[in-house]
């Protein structure tokens, strides 16, 4: 039974629908019905949004394998910390304007970090 990743899980599901709203907002905003119209401001929210759908699904998926084959709360809760810093890290610095590169960066970082330890975890627990 998962009891700690359903929280991060929660947590990022909210992230999600902001940045939706935040591409919703922009398309009301210049009229741009699909696609990105040409319009830089709009390629960017629909940029950091699909950053964030590209890796947080991926990265979830392998926490809720490692809680699931037994890992201690200490790593599942680093894990999903982890996601939910770099997630919020790199779409704040991405979506500025002019954008913050430093936190896209860090982001980014946190979240190949955890996608990698919760990989080699799962992977390690699983053998």
């Amino acid at each position: 039974m998962l009891s700690i990743t359903p929280v991060y899980a929660a947590l990022l599901a909210l992230l999600y629908v902001a940045l939706s709203v935040r591409v919703i907002m922009q398309r009301r905003g210049d009229k741009i019905s699909y696609g990105d119209g040409g319009n830089t401001d709009m390629l960017k929210v629909m940029r950091t949004h699909s950053n964030f759908a590209e890796y947080a699904p991926f990265a979830l998926l392998l926490i809720a394998m490692v809680e699931l084959q037994g890992a201690g709360g200490w790593l599942v809760n680093l894990l999903g910390l982890g996601i939910v810093a770099g997630r919020v890290l790199h779409a704040y610095g991405f979506g500025r304007k002019p954008q913050i590169v430093i936190l896209r960066q860090i982001g980014m970082l946190l979240t190949f970090a955890v996608i990698v330890v919760a990989a080699i975890a799962s992977l390690l627990m699983a053998l």
